[in-house]
């Protein structure tokens, strides 16, 4: 039981990191670019897991096993890199941590879908979580009496699907490889490539990095770093399904981190919309295992 205890702490703890990371991604988007953010805090991210990995897989930690997670961390990666660029692109122009963080959770239902597609067996209880999730959708994106989705609006549904699609790819090899060493080698190739598009796309300011400090920190070392870690030790004693619907209160921390940090408010029809969506995200977990790491 106390282990159980402490197994629930930290997936909510991961959850509470994870939401209010979409605050310290609108406040860095008022200093810097998309690809400075993102090349600053994965790397951060990347050192941050060294000691991590020195620390429990300290006999594991090799050069060769590091070979073995070269190409599917590369390919992870590629594809971290253009969620999380839509993604902080999107809170950019959004100018809302809330509903880029529900918006973001769309993924959780999007996932068993693209599996259904693919063939796999798919709960029923995906279907009505995804009819939930619409409903939920076209609340949040309603403006006066019509449903209005802004160009923020479209990027962020973009990278939804890009997370999605990473799920499936981490789904596809993390089985057959070490997690750490995994995300290790994609935090590295999604900050070298966000790094390399910051370098030829943006100007990159001392100054503004400066003043995007503890943003970018917390970005790097808590939302990936110590979240990644909690997970890690979290699902250890978890079931996989109770943990996927834990982690979906990420986009609730989120709506509550942008309230609370940078007084956003939305309408009436706003909230019942990420309610709904909320719902939809739980639903769709129900009765599936499909739950694998997601990058912040």
């Amino acid at each position: 039981m106390k282990t159980k205890f402490k197994s629930t702490i930290l997936l909510f703890l991961t959850a509470i990191i994870w939401g209010f990371a979409f605050v310290a991604q609108r406040v860095g988007a008022d200093f810097v670019g998309a690809f400075t953010f993102n090349g600053i805090r994965f790397m951060l991210g990347f050192l941050s897991l060294i000691p991590v990995i020195l620390i429990f897989e300290k006999d594991k930690f090799n050069l060769e096993s590091l070979k073995n997670t070269l190409l599917p961390g590369l390919f992870a990666g590629t594809v971290l890199f253009i969620a999380s660029t839509l993604q902080q692109y999107g809170v950019e122009i959004t100018q809302s941590a809330g509903k880029a963080g529900f918006l973001t959770g769309l993924y959780t239902v999007l996932v068993p879908l693209i599996r259904f597609v693919m063939g796999k067996k798919t709960s029923a209880f995906t279907f009505i979580g995804a009819i939930f999730a619409l409903v939920g959708l076209f609340f949040l994106c309603m403006t006066g009496n019509d449903v209005s989705f802004g160009f923020g609006d479209i990027v962020l549904i973009i990278g939804a699907f890009f997370w999605a699609g990473h799920i499936l790819v981490v789904d596809k090899y993390v089985n057959n490889i070490s997690p750490l060493k995994f995300s290790l080698v994609q935090f590295f190739v999604c900050g070298v490539l966000s790094l390399v598009f910051a370098l030829i796309l943006e100007d990159i300011n001392l100054v503004a990095v400066k003043s995007a400090g503890i943003p970018i920190l917390y970005g790097g070392i808590m939302s990936v770093g110590v979240a990644y870690t909690c997970q890690i030790l979290g699902q250890r004693d978890a079931d996989p399904t109770f943990a996927s619907i834990v982690f979906s209160t990420e986009s609730v921390f989120s709506a509550i981190g942008g309230a609370i940090i940078l007084n956003e408010i939305m309408s009436g029809r706003g909230y019942i919309g990420c309610i709904l969506i909320f719902i939809g995200i739980v639903l769709s977990q129900l009765n599936t295992n499909l739950f694998k790491k997601k990058a912040k």
